[in-house]
């Protein structure tokens, strides 16, 4: 088993065949992955750390917090 999903098990997690949509949603769920021309790249170990709730969408900075 790689340590990265394959295109079939990206497009089964994201519901994207497409690399730019499957990005797109990977963002929006916090999903940590790198773009490589058309290739999504996704660690298997974040895949399952976000299926066990452990990876943690942050909206940023917050400068309003920061004295």
């Amino acid at each position: 088993m790689s340590e990265f999903l394959n295109n079939a098990e990206l497009h089964q997690l994201t519901g994207f065949a497409r690399a730019t949509s499957q990005a797109s949603w990977l963002k929006t769920k916090g999903l940590p992955h790198k773009l490589d021309g058309r290739r999504v790249i996704v660690a298997r170990t974040h895949a399952l750390a976000w299926l066990e709730g452990k990876v943690v969408v942050s909206g940023g900075v917050n400068l309003s917090a920061v004295r």
